[in-house]
């Protein structure tokens, strides 16, 4: 029997957003499918890294840097952010109910074999380097990403 397939676009860079495709990546793991998360624009702050990175960038790929949340647990709420209050209380509601962080959202899914992919058109735009971001994802083009999607039982756009 072929294995199904799920692809997700990860478009959101909002906390609660990354969080629930990643739920739906691991639970789609766990029933045995193929998954793709085709990470683009504000996505790709899920795969950054916590650290600096010297890198020599111009003047725009620093300011994008520097205005972008720096990995996953960094991520703004898509409502009732409250200058950053908001996840904070999110994550104290999430530890009395032993969720599962983002983070561990994410290492959960390279566990599962989910393939974690960066949109190398979107690094261009925004001045990611590959130094970045998370060790063992992929990088590739909206092409890579059709023909997964092509071959997909279930296709998101988060």
């Amino acid at each position: 029997m072929e294995k199904k397939r799920t692809t997700i676009v990860l478009f959101s860079g909002d906390y609660d957003k990354a969080m629930a495709a990643y739920i739906i990546a691991n639970g789609a793991a766990a029933y045995d499918h193929e998954v793709t998360i085709f990470h683009t624009f504000w996505g790709l702050n899920a795969l950054r890294k916590d650290e600096t990175i010297p890198l020599k960038k111009g003047f725009m790929e620093k300011m994008f840097g520097k205005m972008m949340p720096r990995g996953a647990d960094k991520m703004g709420l898509s409502k009732m952010n409250f200058s950053g209050f908001g996840p904070k209380m999110i994550k104290n509601v999430m530890k009395k109910h032993n969720a599962m962080t983002l983070p561990q959202l994410i290492e959960m899914a390279e566990e599962q074999e989910v393939k974690l992919v960066a949109c190398t058109m979107t690094m261009d735009l925004l001045g990611l380097q590959k130094e970045e971001l998370l060790n063992n994802i992929e990088y590739a083009g909206v092409a890579a990403y059709l023909a997964d999607a092509e071959e997909g039982n279930v296709n998101l756009f988060i």
